[in-house]
């Protein structure tokens, strides 16, 4: 394959030009790179290098003025802004910047098509005069403010181009459009020069009318890369360009056109492939460089272009280790280094000024690697008491007092980290700048060959002084939401360049690094629709009716300038594989792109469609099973002396290996902070506060006065076991302050239905509160004692009746608490699961002589306290037929003990697995 930029050489040697004398523009920097090492291959003599510069420098130099980068665009913009628009109506420089991108856009495209400004901002100002009926004659503040805007849109363009022009600096229009004014001069003074353009496509309005000079001032030369296929052919959007400026410029009617090449019909190997997801076309890639290295022993004239740059990051991960040389033009973008997440992390956290931290803030920035190890350089054995402290003790919010207090040591770093910035820039980078040099001395300590992070700390390093600088130059950097903005702008543009041979391995580029160079092998990624092309995107004030009417370029030549570097790319490569993901989303692209569907269509050569996916083994879902071991006979030997709970029972009848993790393996639930009370606890709280309220009419009969007297005590009660369970969190405001409202209305409900009961003439009187229970089982069958344990919330006489009460704050309902069929109780733990418990606690009672049978067994449900709101367990017939008895007989414990033993039975049996229930 010979390259485009040998035949350019080519062509110069064949026609005896003197290349050392030329002066070469190209699209790119990164094409002189490839070009100088052609030349090196073509020219056999010893010469001085031609000159090779890309086409934003030359205009750079023919304008004689500089480019400035966009922060400084936005503040001299905001300067000229501050003095236009009257005081009242001005917006704060935060507010400013997010239109003014645009706008600025906006005057770029205008500048660079040379467009008079006052064509556009008149015609602007008039639409949105006709859209806001200016005509009304009672007109809002807000309307006229709005109309006088963009009536002043044309002072404004004037105001800050002339600002620009003082200081010989502008965005990139500008300086095109100095350059056409400064083209004569230039020309003049510069006869002797000879420019070569090469590889250039769409050109702006200002690159025609200097390159048209130039050409007919015999000046320059200029070499297309076009093929016959796209440029013979009317409608296809990869001539477009080219097309126009063959017939329209009056240079080609008495000169050549260089070139129209035939390249594109040649044989090529095209592989169309489907991934799913961005993911697996990286995954796929690795697999397909090692596939070429293995039959090819070299991928040297390999590259990979990135249509999405964000895949970057992980495509380094997934090329394969023996690969070689690998060169990446890109640059690794700043934004997606370990310490931004860090800075961004402070940033967001000091943004809104506090006297609290939030818990999950805090432990996002101690947990940070780079922090963690400035915590804890003497080892890592205590490395999360910060996090253990915000657990044991439930806070959601902390003080640096409290960090300190939790932290012996590092007083100062805790001050550097958590300390107010007080809304102030100047201490949010003067603190930043501290914090970094202070990470770059623990990694010089204790890893002093970690030399990436060192990178990566000199170059925020360098950020952190131009926002110093920043600072120091503009007053409107006046609060840290506004530092944050201009942080964000910087890293988003900024990369961390990557060093090694250019020239040499596998190229892995984005698609506008990609003009002019040309590949044997060649892998484009993500060629979906909306990534490749970009789609209607219309990042502008601008109407499309007012672009079209002005010259001004759409999303119909941004498609043509993608289709054209799209098959630029096809022309000269001989083996191509086309990825495309598979399952399009809106945030990371359509379809496949319009552009695979066109070489379908097309028919020029054979296209290799296939759909690829990860190769995930199908493993068949088994239920876990757990054999028991003679540990596992050991330790459940120990939980049966201690006593079985209800729960643990009801707990194995839900599912039999979440009952081996909890007991035999005693892993417990993941602790988490408590942010809003959680149902356990609520239910500890409204337990506790009955327990006090009625624990002074222990063992008498209740009267209207009991329960009258406790009504002002509930609020101060539930406060109290509030602050003892939620411990430090907070209960004032938000969720928290309705589920306490919540706690007090059940409470008080309770009483209510309690004094009810007395007015109408029942006797209740209070046997024993929260009262532990156990009994010993008489199981022969086991060789070991066995023992049923448990707490009951309530036990009381009910017109002369004994009740067991259980409380719930959740819903229960009468048909949870009823049975048919005593075998079903061990097969549904939905269903009886509560029959299950009540019924534990009666049997365990039934051991105590001053119980004796019948009594009654049930719940109280806080959720549903409506009519006869004790919901009694209840003995059915069958599962429809109405209840047959209620009352807690010998008979009854005696079908419960039937049950219970079988369940304690299975449980301790060593040839019966814990084996998982499937999830329903």
């Amino acid at each position: 394959m010979i390259s485009f930029l040998e035949n350019v050489i080519i062509d110069l040697k064949k026609n005896e030009t003197e290349i050392s004398s030329l002066t070469f523009i190209l699209p790119s920097k990164r094409a002189g790179v490839f070009l100088k090492e052609v030349l090196s291959k073509h020219i056999e003599k010893t010469i001085f290098i031609p000159e090779i510069v890309s086409v934003e420098t030359f205009v750079e130099s023919l304008s004689e003025f500089k480019y400035s980068n966009n922060i400084e665009l936005l503040f001299e913009f905001y300067n000229v802004y501050l003095n236009i628009i009257p005081k009242e109506q001005c917006e704060p420089f935060d507010r400013f910047s997010k239109w003014a991108q645009i706008l600025l856009q906006d005057f770029n495209e205008i500048d660079r098509y040379l467009i008079p400004h006052d064509n556009i901002f008149n015609y602007l100002s008039a639409i949105k005069e006709i859209h806001h009926w200016s005509l009304e004659k009672d007109q809002t503040a807000y309307v006229k403010n709005y109309i006088s805007f963009w009536n002043r849109l044309s002072i404004l363009y004037e105001s800050f181009k002339n600002a620009l022009l003082e200081k010989h600096k502008g965005y990139q229009g500008l300086v095109y459009r100095e350059a056409v004014n400064n083209l004569e001069q230039y020309i003049a003074s510069n006869q002797n020069k000879k420019f070569v353009f090469v590889g250039f496509n769409a050109l702006n309005k200002a690159e025609e009318i200097i390159i048209q000079e130039l050409l007919q001032q015999d000046m320059a030369q200029i070499y297309w890369d076009i093929d016959e296929t796209f440029i013979n052919n009317p409608i296809h959007d990869a001539g477009w360009f080219t097309r126009t400026y063959k017939s329209n410029w009056p240079y080609f009617g008495k000169h050549p056109f260089n070139w129209v090449s035939k390249n594109y019909m040649a044989n090529k190997k095209i592989n169309v492939i489907g991934a799913p997801k961005q993911i697996g076309q990286v995954k796929y890639i690795g697999e397909l460089l090692d596939h070429l290295f293995k039959s090819k022993e070299y991928l040297s004239n390999t590259a990979i272009v990135l249509s999405d740059e964000n895949l970057l990051i992980p495509l380094l991960n997934s090329i394969p280790k023996n690969i070689g040389p690998i060169n990446i033009t890109m640059g690794l973008p700043l934004k997606s280094i370990p310490i931004a997440l860090l800075f961004e992390t402070l940033f967001k956290l000091h943004k809104t000024p506090r006297t609290s931290l939030y818990y999950k803030d805090v432990i996002s920035i101690v947990s940070n690697p780079l922090i963690k190890s400035m915590f804890f350089e003497k080892g890592f054995e205590n490395s999360d008491y910060f996090e253990r402290y915000i657990l044991e003790n439930n806070v959601a919010y902390l003080n640096i007092e409290t960090l300190k207090s939790i932290c012996e040591t590092k007083h100062d770093l805790i001050d550097l980290l958590f300390g107010s910035w007080n809304d102030q820039p100047e201490i949010a980078i003067q603190n930043s700048l501290k914090l970094i040099m202070e990470i770059k001395q623990s990694i010089t300590n204790s890893n002093p060959n970690d030399l990436l992070t060192l990178e990566y700390l000199y170059r925020f390093n360098s950020i952190f002084n131009e926002l110093q600088t920043l600072n120091n130059q503009q007053p409107h950097i006046n609060n840290i939401n506004t530092l944050f903005n201009i942080y964000k702008e910087i890293i988003e543009t900024e990369t961390l360049d990557f060093k090694g041979e250019p020239l040499k391995g596998l190229q892995i580029m984005g698609m506008l690094e990609s003009r002019v160079l040309d590949f044997e092998t060649l892998i484009i990624t993500s060629v979906n629709e909306g990534i490749l092309p970009a789609g209607k995107s219309h990042n502008s004030f601008i109407p499309f009716d007012v672009k079209i009417e002005n010259g001004l370029p759409t999303y119909k030549e941004k498609d043509a300038v993608y289709t054209y570097h799209f098959y630029r790319l096809l022309q000269r490569s001989n083996n191509v594989y086309i990825l495309y993901n598979t399952e399009p989303d809106i945030l990371s692209g359509g379809e496949k792109s319009r552009f695979i569907s066109q070489l379908e269509i097309e028919n020029i050569h054979e296209i290799n469609h296939q759909i690829v996916s990860p190769k995930v083994p199908i493993i068949p879902k088994t239920l876990k099973e757990v054999i028991k071991n003679e540990a596992i006979i050991k330790r459940l030997k120990i939980i049966a002396e201690k006593g079985f709970s209800p729960s643990s029972l009801t707990n194995y009848i839900r599912n039999p290996i979440d009952f081996y993790n909890e007991k035999i393996l005693d892993i417990k639930m993941f602790d988490e902070i408590e942010e809003t009370v959680a149902a356990n606890t609520l239910g500890t709280i409204i337990h506790n506060t009955l327990e006090e309220l009625y624990m002074p009419t222990l063992n008498r009969f209740l009267n209207e006065a009991d329960i009258k007297n406790a009504f002002p005590l509930i609020e101060s009660l539930i406060k109290k076991y509030f602050k003892k369970l939620f411990k430090n969190g907070d209960f004032s405001t938000g969720k928290n302050l309705i589920v306490f409202e919540i706690a007090k209305r059940y409470v008080f409900n309770f009483l209510n239905k309690e004094l009810e009961l007395l007015k109408r003439g029942h006797a209740i009187k209070i046997l024993a509160l929260e009262e532990n229970v156990s009994r010993t089982l008489n199981i022969p069958e086991l060789d070991f004692p066995v023992n049923l344990k448990g707490v009951v919330d309530r036990i009381d006489e009910f017109n002369g009746v004994v009740r067991i009460i259980d409380y719930k704050t959740g819903k229960v309902i009468q048909n949870q608490v009823e049975i048919a069929d005593w075998n079903d109780l061990l097969t549904d733990y939905n269903k009886y699961s509560k029959c299950f418990q009540v019924l534990s606690y009666a049997y365990m009672l039934n051991s105590k002589d001053q119980f004796s049978t019948p009594y009654e067994a049930g719940i109280i449900s806080f959720k549903n306290l409506q009519g006869d709101y004790f919901l009694k367990f209840g003995k059915k017939e069958t599962f429809n037929s109405r209840i047959k008895d209620q009352l807690i007989t010998q008979e009854t414990l005696d079908n419960f003990y039937v049950q219970l033993k079988s369940l304690i039975l299975e449980i301790c049996n060593p040839d019966i697995p814990f084996t998982e229930k499937p999830v329903k």
